[in-house]
């Protein structure tokens, strides 16, 4: 049973619904403490305050991921509320459905600084404020199979994807002697309020669960439980790794 004085920090981007909420809400049940971060207020505090209710000390802050010096300031803030930095979830991104043909130059920079450029930065700022502590540490990477498999309109993102799939590796090579576990879980579609519009289309629905063996979509829970493990000390001989949570669409 951890302490108020032993207990681990952990920081969550793109907090405030979804995949990013569910997983907040786990890691206090596993006895975080978190700093959650958005894009914008939005419903950022209605995660605030049921961590709170789950005896989370809670530290929020507001960034756009595509603000490098920004994505440093609001760690900081959450280390001098929190008093450290043991894991990063970092799980912020943004959507582009488009074909590779229609893709703007500020399309592309837009897509890649927000999901690839922020993450990369944001890690880079966590290992370091790791190392001056002393201490080791966990990151896990939000990735997607759209940066394993290749679907059509889906280009921009899932290049991105890719990237953060390898950035995971090479981070996890560099930072092992730091005691720095860098991992990454990519989820095929996950049920979640952002994805109501797109998939209220029953043709469209159809086709997604029909590209997954399961049958199924995943839920925010489950990924929520993939962050847990790899960030737990059962997966303490675990680096480098992508955990892909598809239902078998990968298998096909």
């Amino acid at each position: 049973m951890q302490t108020s004085a032993t207990r681990r920090v952990a920081f969550v981007t793109g907090a405030s619904t979804g995949i990013g909420m569910a997983t907040a809400l786990r890691l206090a049940d596993e006895g975080y403490d978190l700093a959650i971060a958005a894009l914008s207020d939005g419903s950022l505090e209605e995660t605030a305050t049921a961590l709170r209710e789950k005896g989370a000390k809670v530290s929020s802050c507001y960034f756009d991921m595509r603000d490098v010096a920004a994505c440093v300031a609001a760690l900081d803030q959450a280390i001098d509320a929190l008093g450290r930095i043991d894991l990063l979830v970092n799980n912020a991104a943004v959507p582009l459905l488009r074909a590779a043909m229609d893709v703007s130059e500020e399309d592309w920079d837009w897509l890649m600084d927000a999901n690839l450029k922020g993450a990369f930065f944001l890690a880079q700022a966590v290992a370091r404020r790791m190392k001056e502590a002393g201490h080791g540490g966990s990151i896990v990477n939000i990735a997607s199979t759209h940066g394993i498999t290749a679907l059509k309109d889906r280009s921009t993102y899932g290049i991105a994807k890719a990237g953060m799939i390898h950035m995971t590796r090479c981070m996890a090579v560099e930072w092992a002697e730091l005691d720095i576990r860098v991992n990454c879980v990519a989820p095929a579609t996950i049920s979640t309020p952002s994805r109501e519009a797109s998939l209220a289309d029953p043709q469209k629905k159809k086709f997604m669960i029909g590209r997954i063996p399961l049958g199924r979509f995943g839920t925010s829970e489950e990924v929520a439980a993939a962050v847990a493990y790899l960030a737990a000390d059962d997966a303490g001989f675990v680096t480098g790794h992508t955990l892909v949570l598809d239902g078998g669409l990968t298998a096909i």
